[in-house]
């Protein structure tokens, strides 16, 4: 076997015969299918319990708006006064009492309405509250105009502008976005991947450096082979801790699911979409049950093979860049504290290409701030995975694109190991005395 090779095989055995990175591959599924099963018990337990408000209308208004919805309850009391009323809430533990007064004019009424808490109502309940005073005084006004019922119901029917393809494909309205979240979530995972792993790397630099080892080892090996032996090494344990993590988490979360009798849906929160009148005329279920099939229909189109074929190809790229870099500030550097001066120009591309990333993608993803920071080698593996849900060719990322994108990841990766290697193979020998980026430099000009 060649030194290289040797080198890798000590490197992977070394990671993962190690007791932390044993532990914590099989400790970690189970600790974050333990968090995931506890939010969705607790979501679960909070739509259980519902709101009950209690309804004091002593006018010949509202007699039929305030009924119960998902998660609110009303309930109506009648023949008492307001302060019988409001004792009986509060004793009972209501939400709170609205009083709706007795008056003929709708207006003069709308404005001596009180709604009583214990403390202060949560925005969500008064914007249903006043949802029904809103339509209701709308509809009243309009009728003071001429305009009948069913006009009013036509005219509050929402509008949404039909649109297509050339092709003549049917579009969705925000599946850009949801296509954008889709391709950050494998975005985001490159980069937790980069700041873990590359910092193994730049430990086990450090941990040689400092033992003496390297001094040993580097008799019979070139720095550049050792270098490249130690990312290569440590990468692939990473892969199989990420593998595994994957396998067991998805296996621990359909076996906790059936358990505990957990619907992931409940993960999820539902709106309200009908309330007061308005919500008697807005569009009947059997619609929104279309729609979302086209929306699900939608994502199931993504090219899913083609996206994790990608995602394997700019995570590993990705890496490797990253890695190189972690591991010539590992051979500057003779302790992990003296690192933090040269860590935060590492993951500041990173940064950068979440958040420029989502917000460049989502609004435009064939703008030139998308298209230029999926080309960047130090940002394209994140942004390019934003845009690639859409597809390759037409209607999405264009194949030049994702060919340049790859291309220059590979002539930066050669690139930044070639500068790397002239950093570690000074630094790894140098001891007590912490550098400055103007002596790194120098080390480049050796």
């Amino acid at each position: 076997m060649s030194k290289l090779g040797l080198i890798i095989k000590r490197e992977y055995l070394a990671k993962v015969r190690n007791k932390s990175f044993v532990v914590m591959t099989f400790l970690s599924p189970i600790l974050m299918v333990a968090m995931v099963v506890l939010i969705a018990y607790l979501t679960k337990i909070n739509d259980n319990e519902r709101q009950v408000v209690g309804v004091l209308n002593e006018s010949d208004f509202f007699t039929n708006d305030f009924v119960g919805s998902e998660g609110t309850s009303y309930l109506h009391f009648s023949n008492i006064s307001l302060e019988e009323a409001k004792d009986s809430a509060a004793s009972l533990g209501y939400l709170g009492l609205l009083h709706i007064p007795a008056k003929d004019n709708l207006e003069a009424l709308a404005k001596q309405s009180f709604f009583y808490t214990k403390d202060t109502p949560s925005t969500a309940i008064l914007d249903k509250i006043e949802g029904v005073f809103q339509d209701r005084l709308r509809l009243h006004r309009l009728q003071e105009l001429g305009v009948s019922v069913q006009d009013f119901a036509a005219m509050e029917n929402r509008f949404e502008l039909n649109t297509a393809t050339f092709g003549g494909q049917k579009n969705l309205k925000g599946i850009n976005e949801i296509k954008a979240f889709i391709g950050g979530g494998f975005g985001y995972l490159i980069m937790m991947f980069i700041i873990i792993y590359g910092g193994f790397v730049m430990r086990s630099v450090i941990e040689e450096k400092t033992s003496r080892i390297i001094e040993v080892i580097i008799s019979s090996v070139k720095p550049f082979q050792l270098m490249l032996g130690k990312i290569i090494g440590t990468s692939l344990a990473g892969v199989t801790q990420f593998a595994i993590w994957i396998v067991s988490a998805s296996l621990l979360m359909l076996v906790t699911f059936s358990i505990f009798d957990i619907n992931p849906s409940a993960l999820s929160a539902t709106a309200d979409i009908t309330n007061g009148v308005a919500g008697d005329m807005a569009p009947q279920v059997p619609t929104l049950d279309k729609t979302m099939q086209l929306y699900a229909q939608e994502l199931f189109d993504i090219p899913w093979v083609m996206l994790i074929s990608f995602f394997i190809i700019y995570f590993v790229l990705g890496y490797l860049i990253y890695s190189s870099i972690y591991a010539a500030i590992g051979a500057a550097v003779d302790s992990e504290t003296d690192t933090q001066q040269f860590i935060f120009p590492i993951i500041l591309p990173l940064m950068l290409a979440i958040y420029v990333g989502f917000f460049s993608v989502f609004s435009n993803p064939h703008g030139p701030i998308a298209v230029g920071f999926s080309l960047f080698p130090l940002t394209s593996p994140i942004v390019m995975l934003m845009r690639l849900p859409g597809g390759i060719g037409e209607g999405g990322v264009p194949i030049w694109q994702v060919i340049t994108s790859i291309i220059l990841l590979i002539v930066t990766f050669v690139g930044i190991v070639w500068l790397a290697a002239k950093i570690y193979r000074v630094g790894i020998l140098m001891y007590g005395k912490k550098p400055t980026y103007r002596e790194l430099w120098k080390w480049l000009k050796y």
